[in-house]
């Protein structure tokens, strides 16, 4: 498995930016898939955006245009741009790494937004 540290979450106020960082342990080369996960209070956790082998991205619909998720294979680490904020995007935000099909998750960041 992949250590993963989440990093970068806070407070901040509707239409505020954060940028989440997610520090793996080893090389994350020859992943099957990088991504951000959230979890609200009483809700699933659901996918936000991620990034499969190749380079293709994915997004929910509720942060399409808002979010962006990038990888720096030097720096072995996943971040997410999250821009213009709403109150709804209030959750722990979890990084997850499917690496030779093992999927591995960290302990995650709280983001809050304020209205």
């Amino acid at each position: 498995q992949v250590r993963l540290v989440e990093s970068g979450g806070g407070l901040v106020q509707a239409g505020g930016s954060l940028r989440l960082s997610c520090a793996a342990s080893g090389s994350i080369f020859s992943t099957n898939s990088m991504g951000w996960y959230r979890q609200a209070p009483g809700k699933q956790r659901e996918l936000v955006a991620n990034i499969i082998s190749g380079g293709s991205t994915t997004y929910a619909d509720s942060v399409k245009g808002r979010f962006t998720i990038s990888i720096d294979n030097a720096k072995n680490a996943l971040y997410l741009q999250m821009n213009s904020l709403k109150p709804e995007d209030t959750a722990d935000y979890y990084c997850n790494v499917v690496k030779y099909f093992i999927s591995s998750w960290g302990q995650g960041t709280q983001v809050t937004v304020s209205s």
